[in-house]
């Protein structure tokens, strides 16, 4: 999900649509966990002055509130972490509770307030699709450890400390202390999983090993191939929704574009 962190407003000078593009390409769909951008939810960025508004259209009218909740806050909290940037106005169009939502972000109120008959915390839904997420990458992570030779035992006990990166070359450097040479796995999927694990708080300390079970817990030698599958599930189903979600999309785009 898009950070949370400001800096200081300079509202002499607007920013431009590349550069609010490139701060909500950060907002993921929590369930596909994949940017918002990349999805092409994002219909119009408006700039004026210092002000942003950024309208936005999910694959159905009926996507889940609590989701579309979410992507809106979040966009307009990575939007409103640019220095240029004064106020954010999200718009999401198109849904059955656009006009509940719309109007409790861009109020800044509470889901819980927008939505008072809503069961549970909007924040305890985000956890669960954060951890599915963080079990979905990495997934992809021990497969490219998998992929140039590390053997299972030394993947579970990886310390943030033990993996060394090098952004240029996009390649991370794993030791091999007992065969006595270095071992360079690509980064994307590393960097993408330490990314969601510090989210969930794993991975911060140096010495914090960084594989986990669903649960949080580090995972046993043993139990690698048992954690591996349902990691594997996880990126699966968020696959396979994000094909739908793909699809319902693409042909309601298409079917508006049909209308004008």
């Amino acid at each position: 999900m898009a950070s949370n962190s400001s800096t200081p407003h300079d509202a002499s000078n607007g920013p431009d649509r590349a550069t609010v593009r490139d701060r909500l390409r950060r907002v993921t769909d929590p369930e596909l966990d994949r940017s918002i951008v990349d999805l092409e939810y994002v219909d119009e960025i408006e700039i004026d002055g210092s002000r942003v508004t950024v309208r936005f259209t999910l694959p159905t009218a009926w996507c889940s509130p609590a989701f579309a909740w979410m992507m809106a806050t979040d966009a307009r909290d990575a939007v409103e972490a640019l220095s240029s940037v004064e106020t954010a106005e999200i718009v999401l169009q198109e849904h059955l509770h656009e006009t509940e939502i719309n109007r409790g972000v861009n109020e800044r109120r509470s889901f819980e307030a927008a939505f008072p008959d809503a069961d549970g915390e909007i924040e305890d839904v985000r956890a669960q699709l954060d951890e599915k997420a963080r079990v979905g990458r990495q997934y992809d992570a021990i497969e490219a450890l998998l992929g140039v030779g590390l053997e299972p035992a030394r993947i579970v006990s990886l310390r943030r400390r033990d993996i060394e990166r090098d952004e240029s070359a996009g390649i991370a450097a794993i030791e091999l202390s007992d065969r006595g040479f270095t071992a360079t796995a690509p980064l994307e999927p590393i960097e993408s999983y330490l990314e969601k694990a510090q989210e969930a708080g794993i991975g911060a300390n140096p010495d914090d090993v960084l594989f986990r079970t669903p649960e949080g817990e580090p995972i046993d030698s043993d139990e690698f191939e048992l954690v591996h599958r349902r990691g594997r599930l996880a990126q699966v189903n968020m696959s396979g929704q994000g094909g739908i979600c793909d699809a319902l999309n693409e042909s309601r785009r298409a079917r508006f574009e049909g209308d004008d």
